[in-house]
């Protein structure tokens, strides 16, 4: 159900040029999307027993950060600490902790306190007035202080915040989580697992189902007027994404774990993923890098 955003954007960068800003951020979108759908089926189907005071704690604190968010703290800190104990009351409660992470990117602030240009003015006021002082300027750490205080009001505490763990999630978080969910096992039973409808579905699911799912409800999108189609994109290339929307892995994987406990049947899903992921984006990138030849022959 849920894209692989960073693998499928991957495939995007690899094409260069040849993939506009436009279908980035497409892709992007329906990839958050169907993670948070991904994330809502976790919490409505994979929950057996709830400790009412432990979600009791971690709602209310969600509503701690909702009201500091209204009344304008901005500071990150306090942000983080409150958002490791929600973390630790969903957990405990029995819903799966990966729904407190939506529920609290919603209550971070997300605006700024000055815009780009007042940014500008503002940093070579100071920087103007900075070097007037001379290297021995009393008010140089003033200056400079200011000058820190401006580049924080030009950034969210939501951009903030990612910035910071965004080094921690790329290089530790995602591939600790890739490598302890990812193991699949090429021995025997491998051969036999290929011919599992388990094993079928879920490829034919990713490869196909899910393509015509996103180029379809795009083109009832664009037919009723809900949306339009960017002039710098064809629908080759919406295709194209559609398939990159059925490279799963990570998610796909994690959500394997929850959903079957035989050994048999989570190997059958976890080659299907691999070898529907590898499949979708081999595709999609195929789909995009020749669009303009498809679309040549096709008119």
């Amino acid at each position: 159900m849920s894209t692989d955003i960073a693998f499928s954007l991957g495939v995007l960068a690899l094409l260069g040029t040849r993939a506009p800003l436009s279908l980035k951020v497409f892709l992007t979108a329906f990839a958050i999307v169907d993670d948070i759908g991904a994330i809502t089926v976790i919490a409505i189907f994979f929950t057996e027993t709830i400790n009412w005071v432990n979600l009791g704690v971690g709602v209310g604190l969600l509503f701690l950060l909702v009201a500091l968010n209204v009344s304008g703290v901005r500071n990150t800190l306090v942000y983080f600490l409150v958002s490791v104990v929600i973390w630790v009351s969903f957990f405990e409660s029995g819903i799966h902790a990966t729904v407190s992470g939506v529920l609290i990117a919603m209550t971070i602030p997300m605006r700024v306190r000055i815009d780009p240009e007042q940014f500008v003015a503002r940093g070579r006021t100071l920087m103007d007035l900075f070097e007037r002082e001379g290297s021995g300027g009393a008010r140089r750490g003033t200056y400079a202080l200011e000058l820190e205080d401006a580049s924080k009001e030009v950034e969210s505490p939501l951009q903030r915040l990612e910035h910071v763990l965004h080094p921690w999630v790329a290089f530790a978080i995602m591939p600790v989580f890739a490598l302890s969910n990812a193991g699949v096992s090429l021995g025997e039973g491998a051969a036999g697992a290929l011919a599992s409808p388990v094993t079928v579905g879920i490829i034919v699911g990713l490869v196909i189902g899910k393509p015509i799912g996103i180029i379809l409800f795009a083109w009832i999108a664009v037919k009723t007027g809900i949306a339009s189609l960017p002039r710098d994109i064809s629908w080759v290339q919406i295709a194209g994404a559609a398939l990159l929307g059925g490279v799963g892995f990570t998610m796909a994987i994690f959500v394997t774990g929850l959903a079957f406990t035989d050994e048999a049947l989570v190997l059958q899903s976890k080659l299907a993923i691999l070898i529907a992921s590898l499949a979708a984006g081999a595709l999609g990138y195929l789909l995009i890098r020749y669009s303009r030849d498809i679309e040549s022959r096709l008119e």
